[in-house]
């Protein structure tokens, strides 16, 4: 079922990509699962994390009508290109004040701070942790945001990674929980971060572990706050099956720039042999010297063309779970407000 979308608050790409089909919200129309998607991804990545949660949750949505509002930080700092292209589309964090939501998707950002408390963004983010847990049904977060949801409400600080965790990694499912139903007991997800949050303290303070790998780690994980269902990913299911690859380029690019000591880690799970073999030898002509003029040699066309999204089939799970979560909770609201409404006649 298509996503609906409030008038003239459709993004440009999503829009073409629709061509022109995407629908409109109607006044009055009540039967609707409203999510707020509160995304704060670094300029680079900001419209490619719109397209990848939008065809996510179209994806998942199957039958339930799908009503997405954008939002973000206003304490992040912008390109001016970006900056128009949030003062068109998205609203500020700001505005959540005083609203309520079915569900909301909180994305992360690249840190710059080892202590979280310390980015600038620190005081807005806390504040919309507040709002969520008070005014939605269930909350997403993701990556970073999963690591910040966690320092603020529980104190769990995240802890450094010797390398960063790059790559798509296999994770046993447990538990019982419903966002599980349907899903095999070994999925694969995208993870793109240099901290984790441990599994002893995440239990310590009462979070559930839904999937966790005795080698990457802890991946999902749940805990009740106040009126909402936290829901934590420490990877990235949303991702689109070229994103780590690009996020690859862009370190390599960075390396090469010098603005990176070490030529970054080749993604795991991720490549093919013929992939592979194409960037050892890309790597050993940038190890005779760094210049970044050398990107233009990536072999990104060869590449592109053996990549698949093996994640996609647990992701579109996992989010129609959420959904139909969401849009019950809501069902189970609007009856009983009915039946106080008959009970006080």
């Amino acid at each position: 079922m298509p996503l609906i979308m409030d008038r003239d608050r459709i993004p440009t790409q999503w829009a073409e990509k629709k061509n022109g089909h995407a629908r409109l919200i109607e006044p009055g129309h009540m039967d609707v699962a409203k999510i707020a998607l509160v995304n704060n991804m670094p300029d680079a990545a900001l419209e490619d994390t719109e397209l990848q949660f939008f065809e996510l949750l179209e994806t998942a949505a199957r039958g339930i009508p799908v009503h997405v509002e954008l939002f973000s930080l206003p304490s992040l700092p912008r390109g001016d290109r970006i900056r128009e292209h949030l003062d068109k589309f998205y609203s500020s964090t700001d505005e959540l004040s005083g609203r309520e939501f079915d569900g909301a998707i909180i994305t992360g950002t690249e840190p710059k701070q080892p202590d979280l408390r310390n980015e600038p963004y620190w005081s807005a983010l806390s504040s919309v942790f507040d709002w969520a847990e008070r005014n939605t049904t269930s909350t997403v977060l993701s990556c970073l945001a999963a690591h910040a949801g966690v320092l603020y409400s529980d104190g769990i600080v995240r802890r450094p990674l010797g390398d960063k965790q790059f790559g798509v990694f296999g994770y046993r499912a447990s538990g019982g929980h419903e966002l599980l139903s349907g899903l095999g007991d070994l999925v694969r997800f995208p993870h793109s971060r240099w901290n984790e949050v441990p599994a002893e303290a995440l239990v310590s303070c009462g979070y559930q572990i839904l999937t966790e790998s005795t080698d990457a780690g802890v991946d999902m994980f749940v805990k009740q706050k106040r009126n909402s269902l936290f829901v934590h990913f420490q990877g990235h299911p949303e991702y689109g099956a070229l994103t780590l690859m690009r996020e690859y380029r862009r370190d390599i690019r960075r390396f090469l720039k010098g603005e990176r000591a070490t030529y970054p880690s080749m993604p795991h799970g991720y490549f093919n042999m013929e992939a592979t073999k194409q960037l050892g030898e890309f790597r050993e002509r940038a190890s005779r010297g760094l210049h970044e003029e050398l990107m233009q040699a990536f072999p990104e066309d060869l590449i592109s063309g053996t990549l698949e999204n093996s994640w996609q089939s647990s992701a579109v799970c996992i989010y129609q779970n959420w959904l139909q979560y969401v849009a019950s909770k809501k069902f189970d609201r609007s009856v009983f407000a009915q039946t106080a409404r008959v009970g006080h006649a």
